[in-house]
């Protein structure tokens, strides 16, 4: 029987002081995956934010399948063409830091013959779960990821790992 795959953790930041956007670079193409969790909020009330592939701002390379749900209803929403990036909620600056975990997984990232793609999950559970599905038409290696707050800054004591995950 094969092994579980490994999490590696390549690199953390936790902020001491609000800022607009983090960086995780040079990301050695040494795995099969990554996986970035983020336990932030945004020091206003926007609670979204962007992940931008190797600094990529163009708006013909992302594209986006939302689903959300908070128990009473549920809904879901597509982009094509967008550049937002890899764009999703967090907890605003009237929650804490811990409130809104974000758990995002790139497949096969240091692939060089293929789209790369994305899938997440955040959510609360006094207000709603949500799932993401992003497609990034490029072959090109992730090798940085800027993950940036959308109006403002990330409030102070967010935290940012990115994880290599090795193969079974």
């Amino acid at each position: 029987m094969a092994s579980a795959p490994t999490y590696t953790p390549i690199a953390t930041q936790t902020l001491g002081t609000a800022t607009g956007s983090i960086t995780f670079s040079s990301i050695p193409s040494t795995y099969t995956d990554l996986r970035l969790v983020v336990t932030g909020k945004t020091s206003d009330s926007s609670g979204y934010f962007n992940i931008y592939i190797n600094g990529d701002s163009s708006n013909t390379w992302y594209s986006r399948t939302y689903l959300y749900g908070n128990g009473s209803s549920a809904g879901s929403n597509r982009s094509s063409n967008t550049a937002s990036g890899l764009q999703m909620n967090c907890a605003t600056s009237s929650m804490t830091v811990n409130d809104w975990p974000v758990f995002t997984d790139f497949m096969n990232y240091a692939n060089t013959s293929i789209y790369k793609t994305a899938l997440a999950r955040s959510g609360n559970a006094a207000t709603q779960t949500e799932a993401w599905a992003w497609l990034y038409r490029s072959t090109s290696a992730i090798s940085s990821l800027v993950i940036q707050a959308n109006t403002n800054s990330w409030a102070a004591g967010s935290t940012f790992t990115l994880y290599g995950i090795a193969s079974a």
